[in-house]
């Protein structure tokens, strides 16, 4: 069968992949730690709600997408890889105005410069008790980022086509606040140098799950 890559991953195929229906939580838990919580508790309060933005834009002629390193000092999530996103705000229309808001504040990303291609799965996040709604957009022309000082450590700039790189994918030991701080074998991507594991990884896999079957489909 035919493999996604820096070729065949264009914007096209990206937009055509979005109007099929997601594969959703089964794509999302191949990246997942076993036994991970998918659903909200019982009885629990409402969830908080957040937006990210799965940013795309093209670099040395192939389709790349950003991640940003968390600073320190940011809670339950610090030091981690994610996407630029973060809380809706009650001035917010919808996730999308949402991850644009924050991508803007957190690395500079002009908000007129990026266009809209569609959503992924909501995801439910049980540390911070968040549900994310991860956000696919392009930009034109790969930004100029301005990290936030305070709350992004590193800018992260990965090639599309990595993500369908078997060699790329792993699993390590670690101790999950979901699961009492027990340790537990966690999928995770190597980019750049990081270990992109948790709430992105799985948001990554359904991108990943959706690219992949429209390339296989044979779908022109």
């Amino acid at each position: 069968m035919p493999v996604p890559n820096a070729t065949t991953l264009t914007l096209d195929l990206v937009r055509r992949a979005l109007r099929q229906p997601l594969p959703g939580l089964a794509a999302q838990i191949a990246m997942a730690p076993p036994e991970r919580p998918t659903a909200l508790p019982p009885n629990s309060t409402p969830p908080r709600e957040a937006g990210v933005l799965l940013l795309l834009y093209p670099k040395d002629d192939a389709l790349h997408f950003v991640l940003t390193r968390r600073t320190e000092r940011l809670g339950s999530h610090s030091g981690q890889i994610s996407f630029p996103g973060g809380r809706r705000e009650i001035g917010d229309v919808d996730f999308a105005a949402t991850a644009l808001r924050e991508a803007h504040e957190e690395v500079g990303i002009d908000p007129a410069s990026v266009e809209i291609l569609g959503e992924l799965t909501d995801l439910y996040i049980p540390p911070s008790h968040f549900v994310v709604h991860p956000v696919v957009a392009y930009a034109a022309c790969a930004p100029t980022f301005y990290p936030h000082d305070g709350e992004v450590a590193e800018v992260i700039e990965a090639l599309l086509a990595l993500l369908f790189d078997p060699a790329i994918k792993g699993a390590a030991p670690r101790a999950l606040v979901s699961q009492g701080l027990r340790e537990v074998m966690t999928p995770f991507y190597r980019i750049a140098g990081h270990q992109v594991w948790g709430a992105t990884a799985m948001i990554l896999s359904e991108f990943e799950a959706l690219l992949t079957t429209l390339v296989t489909s044979g779908s022109r």
